[in-house]
Parts: structure tokens; sequence; C-alpha cells
């Protein structure tokens, strides 16, 4: 095997991209997603390859992650959705276990998901985040898709080698 370097490849064009939304803190949750499709035309990715659901709130998230995984008609998923901090424990508790389900599914099915879920103190500080984390998310999953797309075709000539 020859030792070589994969370049981040933010090509998009005829990737096929999965969003979850969530709706609760939903002016946060729509600068994210606009910034987001913004990115993802700017990288190249076709409107039709784009499917876009919306869920109740974070812990949602996962879940419809998973059914979207399960279909195998995405190169990449993202999730966006903004957990504010309140008075209770509540935040830890949505914010620990929307991450934990995104990353889980992420590894249980070989998919890469961008997890653009802002966790913030105050309001303020999502607003302030929201445009660039949702155009972050956008190049995440695009390089990332490439990067699985690379190395899945170097695991399958390899297997051919043999």
């Amino acid at each position: 095997m020859t030792i070589g370097t994969f370049e981040a490849d933010l090509n998009g064009e005829s990737l096929r991209i999965g969003i979850v939304q969530a709706r609760f803190n939903e002016d946060v949750c729509h600068g994210l997603l606009a910034a987001c499709l913004a990115e993802l035309k700017h990288l190249g990715v076709s409107d039709e390859d784009i499917l876009h659901v919306t869920v109740p709130g974070a812990l949602e998230i996962p879940l419809a992650l998973q059914k979207m995984a399960e279909t195998e008609q995405f190169d990449a998923l993202i999730a966006l959705g903004a957990v504010i901090r309140g008075e209770t424990y509540h935040f830890e508790l949505v914010s620990n276990e929307s991450g934990s389900g995104i990353t889980r599914i992420a590894l249980d099915f070989g998919v890469p998901i961008a997890n653009a879920v802002l966790t913030t103190e105050n309001d303020e500080q999502a607003e302030v985040r929201m445009a660039e984390k949702g155009a972050d998310a956008a190049r995440v999953a695009v390089e990332m898709a490439n990067l699985s797309i690379v190395l899945e075709e170097l695991g399958q000539a390899t297997d051919e080698e043999e």
C-alpha cells in the first residue's frame, strides 16, 4: 500500500445530502438552515439532491437521522438544532443525549453526519453562531462524504487485489 494524502474535497456535485432540522428555537434553526443551504449550493450540491425534514426538537434528531441512514440514499447527513441553557438540568440532558445519538447513528451506519446542533448559554450566543455553524455543517458534510467515498473505493480495490 502506498502512503498518500487525501486533500479536502469540497466539490458537492452529485452528492446526496439529508438534513434534519429541529423546530425548537425556531429563529436560530431557520438561520442555521439558510446558511447551510446557501453553502451547499455554493459547493455544487443540487437542490434535487437535498432532502430536508424537520422534527420537534434536538432529542428527535437522532431518530430521523437513523431512518434516513437506513435508506442508504445519502452520502452525508446534517443535524441542525439549538439547545439554549435554561434554569434546569434539561439543557445538559438534551445536549448530551442528542449529541450521543447523532454520533451513534454515524458510527452504526457508516454515514458522515455534520453535527450543527448549537449548545449555547443564551439566545445571543446562538444568533451569533448560527450562520457560521450552518455553513460549516455544509462544508463538513461535503468533505466527509467525499472522504468516505474515497476510502470505500480504496477498500473495494484492496478486496479485489486479494
